[in-house]
């Protein structure tokens, strides 16, 4: 397969051995996966390991299909994270969820086995919790399809944010790439085999997200293999807004902003009109979007991320194409309309 590792040391893509001295500095690794055909998606696994609590992880796995419901595996489990006889840590756990980095910046996979609340996105989004635990497994391939992106690498403006301004603190050292995969899912008695398309993120590094004010995050993956990144703060007064993104044209990611983000107001499940806008220096390119699966957080379940928070599936179409795509959207709960 081809080399996409965007010139980053191989090393990167690897995971901590041990918990890091700073007792700040985390560590995160997530997916978003989306089925080709739009049946089924999974808007959110990942894991959030810090320092000061290593041994016990935060995991969130987020199973989502088309009519509202939601299958969702939310709290801690047990870290682990073991060195190959190589020496190297390719394996980042939490309970019954694993990353595993088969090659750096190429292929990865990602399991869980475990239980998890059938409900759907209305509920969460009223705080209702409430509902019958049944067996969840998620087995998932991943091949890179582009290169990964750096944030705070793609304009001087986001650099600055990220290096100087508030970004980097929210933000932290991360990158993120677009990825094909395949891969099996099990809800209770019932198993899908899906082929689709997925993103993946690592970060290491520390976050600070106390005082976060919102964000519009999406990306997809086209058949074309052309494709779009972009995040983006809400401009805040005297502190600036904080706009980065790509444009995929097969190989090369070419530096974009959101001209028009969807920015979050309300904890609609799906269904809701999410197009943008990316500008670039050849011109603008418009996405037309509508959430199709989601979950939803209603704000304040975690002190490490208290904002109100919406992670969905998207399908997108751009010039006669259609796939399946990621975004997260949030803002503080006492923005939130009714």
């Amino acid at each position: 397969m081809p080399e996409f590792d965007g010139g980053l040391a191989h090393t990167r893509d690897y995971f901590f051995a041990g918990a890091p001295a700073d007792p700040d500095v985390r560590e995160s690794a997530s997916v978003w996966v989306c089925d080709e055909n739009g049946t089924l998606g999974m808007p959110r696994i990942g894991i959030e390991a810090v320092a000061k609590s290593w041994d016990e992880r935060g995991l969130q796995v987020n199973v989502g299909f088309p009519g509202d419901r939601t299958v969702v595996a939310w709290g801690r489990g047990e870290g682990h994270s073991p060195i190959d006889d190589d020496g190297i840590c390719r394996t980042f756990g939490a309970g019954g969820l694993e990353f595993r980095c088969e090659e750096p910046f190429a292929r990865t996979t990602v399991h869980f086995d475990g239980s998890a609340l059938d409900t759907n996105a209305g509920r969460l989004a009223r705080s209702d919790f409430t509902g019958p635990q049944i067996p969840l497994r998620v087995d998932v391939a991943l091949e890179a399809a582009a290169p990964p992106w750096v944030s705070g690498t793609l304009n001087p403006e986001a650099r600055a944010m990220f290096d100087e301004g508030f970004a980097g603190a929210f933000i932290s050292p991360r990158y993120e790439q677009l990825c094909t995969c395949r891969g099996t899912l099990s809800v209770g008695d019932d198993e899908w085999r899906f082929r689709g398309t997925a993103l993946r993120i690592h970060r290491q590094g520390p976050r600070d997200v106390l005082g976060f004010w919102g964000h519009c995050w999406a990306s997809a993956l086209f058949p074309s293999r052309r494709g779009f990144g972009v995040l983006a703060f809400p401009e805040r007064p005297g502190v600036g807004a904080y706009n980065e993104g790509f444009v995929l044209d097969g190989e090369t990611l070419v530096p974009a902003t959101i001209v028009d983000a969807p920015w979050l107001r309300r904890l609609t499940p799906n269904g809701e009109n999410v197009s943008l806008t990316l500008r670039t220096a050849g011109g603008d390119l418009h996405v037309e979007g509508e959430t199709i699966l989601a979950a939803c957080m209603p704000g304040g379940l975690s002190p490490e991320f208290p904002p109100a928070l919406h992670q969905a599936c998207v399908r997108y179409r751009l010039e006669g194409e259609e796939t399946f795509g990621m975004m997260e959207r949030s803002i503080p709960v006492d923005q939130l309309e009714a």
